[in-house]
C-alpha cells in the first residue's frame, strides 16, 4: 500500500482538475461545431483543366473547379462571373457556400484540392464524443527549454505521405516515471506545437499520434501538460491531411 502523503500527492487538486475538465468541454465544443472537424465530409484532389466534386446528396450544385498553372478558378452552376480561389495559408480561407455545405482550396506539397464541410454530416451526427484519460497532476510539468540557434530544420511527414522541411525552434527536455525525454517541436502562432507518439499509440489513442499545445518558453523553461493531448482531426474524419510525429 503507498504511503498517505504519496498518495495526496498523486491526486491534483480540485481547482486543477476543474480547469483541466472545462478546457477539455471547450475542445468538445469546438469540435462539434458547425466549422469543427466533424464537419469536414470530404477532400476532392484536382487534375490540371475543369473538376467536379461529389456532393452530399441534399447538397445544391455548386460548379466546376478549373485547375490552371497552379491556380484555381470556380465557374459557378447558376452562371456568373467566375471567382478566383486561392489555397488556404492563413486559416480563414476563401469559401464558397450553398446551404449546409461549404468549399475551399488548400494545397498539400504538390497538390491542391478542394476542402468540403457539411454541417449535416454524418460524422457530426453521429459522433458520441471523446473519451479522456483521468486527470493526473504528474503529468503537467516544468521542463527545461533549450533552444536551437538558428532554429534547426526537421523533416515533418504526413498521412498522404508527403515530407516537408519545417523548424524546430528548440527542444524540451523533462522526466517522468524517473525516465528522461526529450521533445521538439514546431513554432506555430506564438506556441509550441509538439506532435509525438506513445506507447498508447493505436492502442488507447489514434495510432498516428497526438497533438498537445503550450505556451512559448520563458526564462529557460516551457510548462508542458500531457493532460491537455488530443488525438489530431485524422482520428475524427478520413478527409484530415495531419503531420505525423518526427523521429
Amino acid at each position: 500500500m503507498l504511503p498517505l502523503l504519496l498518495l495526496l500527492s498523486l491526486v491534483p487538486p480540485s481547482s486543477y482538475r476543474q480547469e483541466i475538465e472545462r478546457w477539455r468541454a471547450r475542445q468538445e465544443v469546438s469540435l462539434k461545431a458547425d466549422d469543427g472537424r466533424l464537419t469536414v465530409a470530404g477532400l476532392f484532389w484536382l487534375k490540371e483543366g475543369s473538376n467536379e466534386i461529389d456532393l452530399p446528396e441534399d447538397a445544391p450544385k455548386f460548379g466546376t473547379f478549373e485547375l490552371r498553372s497552379g491556380k484555381v478558378t470556380f465557374h459557378p452552376a447558376e452562371g456568373g462571373a467566375p471567382v478566383e480561389m486561392r489555397p488556404d495559408t492563413s486559416g480563414r480561407p476563401a469559401t464558397i457556400t450553398r446551404g449546409a455545405v461549404s468549399v475551399f482550396v488548400i494545397q498539400r506539397g504538390q497538390r491542391i484540392g478542394i476542402r468540403l464541410k457539411d454541417k449535416n454530416s454524418k460524422l457530426r451526427r453521429e459522433f458520441n464524443g471523446r473519451h479522456w484519460y483521468p486527470v493526473k497532476g504528474e503529468y503537467r510539468m516544468e521542463a527545461k527549454w533549450v533552444a536551437y540557434d538558428p532554429p534547426k530544420p526537421i523533416a515533418i511527414p504526413n498521412v498522404l505521405g508527403d515530407k516537408s522541411e519545417e523548424k524546430a525552434p528548440g527542444y524540451a527536455a523533462f522526466t517522468l516515471s524517473g525516465k528522461e525525454y526529450r521533445l521538439e517541436p514546431l513554432g506555430e502562432g506564438g506556441e509550441l506545437f509538439f506532435i509525438f507518439k506513445d506507447r498508447t499509440s493505436g492502442r488507447e489513442t489514434y495510432g498516428a499520434g497526438r497533438f498537445l499545445y503550450a505556451a512559448a518558453p520563458q526564462d529557460g523553461t516551457v510548462i508542458l501538460d500531457f493532460n491537455k493531448a488530443v488525438n489530431p482531426p485524422c482520428a475524427f474524419t478520413p478527409y484530415a491531411t495531419c503531420p505525423l510525429p518526427p523521429p
